[in-house]
């Protein structure tokens, strides 16, 4: 594996999967870079709107659209 493709403090898009549908999507911010889990990257994020912080793996993440913090 090679580092985390997201820093702290940016600006990205949650994209939940089906299973996920009452995580709600949209913009979070990156809080701390956590350990690989089922090997992949995971991260604390916030969202931008309700403040609410959840765990969320690098697959789930996408750059967001608007600019990056």
């Amino acid at each position: 594996m090679t580092s985390h493709k997201f820093t702290v403090g940016q600006t990205v898009e949650f994209l939940p999967s089906l299973r996920d549908h009452s995580i709600r999507s949209g913009r979070y911010k990156i809080q701390r870079l956590l350990p690989v889990e089922r090997h992949e990257f995971q991260y604390r994020v916030k969202h931008m709107v309700d403040g609410h912080e959840r765990i969320a793996f690098e697959a789930q993440l996408a750059i967001s659209g608007g600019i990056l913090n």
